[in-house]
């Protein structure tokens, strides 16, 4: 075969994919990857003839793109639970495997990645980056500094990278899978749209029916899983991959995308024996993290943005994750609670007023000091919160918290915002309802479009109108069934 020459592989339903033979095909650990003339499908075929041949392997794969697929809605023989609209929300989170291929081998067909996952000819005024994989190691790395500032994106759009990552893995623990090699090479980032696509799916982990092919990447391994690597693998002692092992990489992913640094290298040497024994140690077994607060061995000399420059409740599960989850995988938090967590600290994240501020935005975390830690400025108008309750079941006119949004001009406000039972997640109408605006000096809550919105003094406001928000104004965002209290605070 020649480069070039398109040849046409039968899938195991019996159709045809036409791909483009390429004698450099790019591989990896695994596989070679080959595409489609019009470039919308990978076909990847393994590299050892033996690994195709597998019938455990082979199995996993059917398993993986049928009942467990999130990208498949149930109807269509996808995980459990799946609708269109939700199969389609991780269609563009996933490249997950869609087809298998049975001829000339064994292999598989992935959609390619979303145009945004690829680098532009203006990513780098330095390098030619024009059509590499945004790997996330280009944006937390020494290599950064070679991307343009748009294409870094700022501190919002990393916190929506984050949110979106974390969204992905608490799905596919949902489904009861472990990705197994959660890293920077296999989740690629657009910091420009605060988006996170997952890749390399097809070895995932199913528990108590199909062990790990790997162990991960260095940086990424868990400590459990590299500081037991020496012993046999059917060794009950050994640690594997699982869904705890990804519970380690989420938060190591997290943390190098806000503070572009890794949370356990730091400049402690754990042997002198060498650079393989130091890094092995550091890593697995003696593994410190760099802002352990009871332990400051490891911690760089010039630590200035921190995790209490973040939200409380951040701060507080990066400490159990690397801190009483680090060496204990049972205390490490989920991907749930990474993802409701990032998604507190978006409600409170504000505009910095500097314009030159290299970050745009911060998580604000004091009202009374609303100081952006990146820069150092302090927020130029006041701080206006919504705070918004749900009505407790069974008692009438009795609200509790349920959650609570910094204002800034120009924010737009969802069903989340408006009614008790819909949360930001997947299912959620991602339709703009109402927003806020700062209009002849006043803040306005404009209704776009919500039902039943009413005013401080109960009438109807229509779409079109605003509310004027004042301190401690209170009224219903909708009058419709679960429908939330607002209560306007400014400091």
């Amino acid at each position: 075969m020649r480069s070039g020459e398109v040849i046409s592989a039968v899938l195991e339903n019996g159709e045809l994919i036409e791909f483009v033979f390429d004698a450099n095909a790019p591989r990896g650990g695994m596989k070679h990857t080959f595409f489609t003339p019009d470039r919308k499908f990978a076909v990847q075929f393994f590299n050892d003839p033996k690994d195709a041949r597998n019938p455990r392997i082979q199995d996993r794969i059917r398993t993986i793109t049928g009942i467990y697929n999130p990208t498949l809605s149930e109807a269509d023989g996808g995980a459990v639970g799946n609708t269109g609209k939700t199969a389609e929300y991780f269609r563009q989170r996933f490249c997950w495997p869609v087809a298998i291929v049975r001829q000339p081998e064994f292999g598989i067909v992935c959609p390619t990645y979303p145009k945004n996952f690829f680098f532009g000819a203006d990513a780098s005024t330095v390098l030619n980056l024009k059509g590499k994989d945004k790997k996330s190691n280009w944006f937390t790395g020494k290599n950064r500094k070679y991307l343009t500032p748009a294409e870094r994106g700022d501190f919002r759009t990393i916190l929506g990278t984050a949110i979106s990552l974390s969204r992905s893995i608490r799905r596919m623990h949902q489904a009861g899978l472990a990705h197994s090699d959660l890293s920077c090479n296999n989740v690629l980032i657009d910091p420009r749209s605060g988006s996170a696509v997952v890749i390399d799916i097809d070895s995932l982990v199913v528990p108590n029916k199909y062990a790990p092919e790997v162990v991960g990447t260095r940086g990424y391994i868990a400590p459990e899983v590299l500081s037991s690597m020496a012993l046999d693998f059917g060794d009950p002692n050994r640690a594997l991959p699982c869904v705890q092992t990804d519970l380690h990489a989420l938060p190591v992913l997290i943390y190098e995308y806000l503070f572009c640094r890794h949370p356990l290298i730091g400049p402690k040497i754990y042997s002198n024996a060498s650079a393989e024994e130091d890094d092995f140690l550091g890593l697995g077994s003696m593994a410190t993290f760099i802002e352990n607060p009871n332990d400051t061995s490891n911690r760089p000399p010039d630590l200035k943005i921190t995790i209490s420059s973040l939200s409380k409740g951040l701060e507080r599960l990066f400490l159990r994750a690397f801190v009483d989850g680090l060496h204990n995988p049972s205390e490490r938090p989920t991907a749930m609670e990474w993802e409701r967590e990032l998604l507190r600290a978006w409600d409170k994240l504000v505009p910095c007023a500097n314009p030159d501020c290299e970050k745009k935005w911060f998580i604000l975390r004091d009202e009374a000091n609303p100081v952006c830690p990146f820069c150092g400025k302090k927020a130029a108008d006041k701080i206006i919160l919504l705070n918004f309750k749900s009505e407790m079941p069974g008692k009438k006119g009795v609200y509790r918290d349920k959650s609570e949004i910094a204002v800034f001009d120009r924010m737009p406000i969802f069903d989340w915002h408006i009614f008790s039972n819909v949360h930001n997640d997947e299912k959620a109408d991602p339709q703009m309802r109402a927003y806020i605006a700062y209009h002849n000096g006043m803040w306005l809550l404009v209704n776009n479009g919500a039902e039943g919105m009413m005013s401080p003094s109960g009438r109807l406001v229509p779409k079109g109108s605003a509310i004027e928000l004042k301190d401690r104004a209170v009224f219903r965002m909708s009058a419709k069934e679960n429908g939330l209290l607002c209560e306007v605070v400014i400091s």
